[in-house]
């Protein structure tokens, strides 16, 4: 390790040995010998970096684990299934080279889980037992002494049998309190025969990159395991509900650690692991783990009522991407975009429309969509709450009063590219590379396009042109002017441009969705 490069041979050398009887723990070393060294380098450093590191870096994790360990439980969840031949699945834990010896002790494993009736699969699959029942394992820890465990909604989800298994080898079935599938979490009850260990919650929101953080799991089955990291990064978005937040982690987390908690060095869960990305099914340094404070929150809901209640505002929304805060002239991509509003709800009441920039909820900034989703999310049914909203380049406050979230599913259709909706005899007009056309009777039925649906379709792009648009998409809006011809979109274009604009917003449906896009002039 090289912690001062701009020193002598012979300087650097003598650092080496210093820096390496430090972390070998040699008693070479002597504590005039490193004072002459800070002496001699007292002009360049008052505290030499090497020193802080080894001051900040644990020696040890044993007392944090046995300290936390008791809390962490084994979770195996059993589900009715059909069996199919062992011969016609493939191998429960990939990720292992054919033939080598890791392959070979994991297999040895499964067949012996499934001899003891034991689940016979990973944590997060699926697998056919011997006696037609698929098993999940997982892990969870104890938040109450009198048995309340937390852990992921997917351990659990679907399961006819729960059981949960202390570091001390007791078995107890659990039921499910509350689970919630938004933010995968799931709160189990066991019934002790005494008093419990449990652990309490940290606030994540003063955990730093860069802090040291264990995990205790049971990956594979394995059981009671201990890994070590930091925290990579905050506020990791991995597309798997509409309220991600994560703690990326670098502490090993396999299969089976799902549910499980990630302590700070004060013992206090700051997280619970959830997902890992892996090209291999095992762990590459990439973990991700719920953050304490959202957990506990839905945590604390599902212990009272056994569900999550969540405000609801009633608008899609978008990202506001440079080329569109550009178009609505914002200094900078911030802020939540309505794409659309749902009709008789808060946010229509309200009087919010399409376009409208959504700057700030309750006095919090909103600098991305889940800043919003968040705030919304949080807000008790029946609060007011006021928006500062951007809004034909003027800002201005509205008052909202936010309902209660049904939890009826929200469908809402995938983006897919759309074939050429013109009619061979539609006119056909360039503007900024967009073919242009009328939107006839023709298109609507090639594309499906609802009467009420009014605006210009796109037939193509001339050339290699990069824009946000494609063929099949109806612009409908320009701006807050509707749009009726190819002509009134070459209008907008050309006044926008004469304005020094750097881009245009569009409102374009795209197969019965609508979203706004910008549409560039200029470099």
């Amino acid at each position: 390790m090289t912690i001062i490069p701009s020193t002598t041979p012979n300087r650097t050398n003598r650092l080496r040995r210093t820096v390496a009887a430090l972390l070998l723990g040699s008693t070479v070393l002597t504590v005039p010998a490193l004072a002459g060294w800070a002496s001699s380098h007292a002009q360049q450093t008052a505290t030499p970096p090497a020193v802080t590191m080894v001051q900040d870096t644990p020696s040890s994790f044993a007392d944090l684990a046995a300290k936390v360990s008791p809390a962490v439980v084994n979770i195996a969840a059993t589900q009715e299934a059909k069996a199919e031949p062992r011969a016609q699945r493939g191998p429960a834990i990939p990720g292992f080279p054919p033939g080598s010896p890791f392959e070979e002790f994991f297999r040895q494993f499964q067949d012996q889980m499934g001899r003891n009736g034991g689940p016979d699969g990973d944590q997060d699959g699926q697998s056919p037992g011997p006696r037609g029942k698929s098993g999940a394992l997982g892990s969870g820890f104890i938040i109450d002494p009198a048995g309340f465990v937390v852990t992921n909604n997917h351990v659990i989800d679907g399961a006819s049998e729960i059981t949960v298994t202390l570091q001390d080898g007791t078995a107890m079935p659990a039921k499910v309190i509350g689970r919630d599938a938004k933010t995968d979490l799931a709160l189990l009850k066991v019934e002790p025969k005494k008093p419990l260990p449990s652990v309490d919650w940290a606030d994540s929101d003063k955990t730093r990159v860069g802090d040291w953080v264990m995990a205790v799991g049971n990956p594979f089955g394995l059981g009671g395991t201990v890994t070590k990291g930091i925290v990579s990064a905050r506020g990791r978005d991995i597309h798997s509900g509409p309220y991600d937040d994560y703690f990326q982690l670098d502490a090993a987390i396999n299969r089976g650690n799902s549910g499980g908690p990630t302590f700070d060095l004060a013992g206090r869960v700051i997280g619970i692991n959830t997902a890992i990305y892996s090209p291999n099914g095992g762990s590459v340094g990439i973990g991700f783990a719920i953050p304490s404070n959202l957990a506990k929150e839905v945590v604390a809901q599902l212990k009272e009522s056994g569900k999550v209640e969540r405000g609801w505002l009633g608008v899609k929304i978008q990202e506001v991407t440079p080329d569109i805060a550009d178009s609505v002239g914002l200094p900078a991509a911030k802020g939540a975009l309505v794409a659309d509003v749902t009709a008789d709800s808060p946010a229509q009441r309200a009087g919010l429309r399409q376009g409208d920039v959504v700057l700030s909820y309750s006095g919090k900034p909103v600098n991305s969509l889940r800043d919003l989703t968040r705030n919304v999310a949080d807000t008790k049914p029946g609060d007011t709450v006021e928006l500062k909203i951007l809004r034909g380049g003027r800002e201005t406050a509205v008052q909202v009063r936010i309902d209660r979230l049904s939890e009826q599913p929200q469908v809402a259709s995938a983006d897919t590219d759309g074939g050429n909706g013109a009619s061979p005899q539609a006119e056909v007009a360039p503007v900024k590379g967009l073919k242009l056309a009328p939107l006839d009777q023709a298109a609507r039925k090639r594309l499906g396009i609802a009467e009420d649906v009014k605006g210009v379709v796109v037939v193509g792009l001339s050339g290699s042109v990069d824009v946000p648009i494609r063929p099949g998409d109806v612009i409908e809006r320009i701006g807050d002017a509707e749009v009726k011809s190819p002509a009134d979109v070459r209008r907008h274009v050309t006044e926008a441009e004469k304005a020094g604009q750097k881009a245009l917003l569009m409102l374009i449906n795209r197969q019965g969705n609508e979203s706004f896009v910008a549409l560039k002039l200029k470099a």
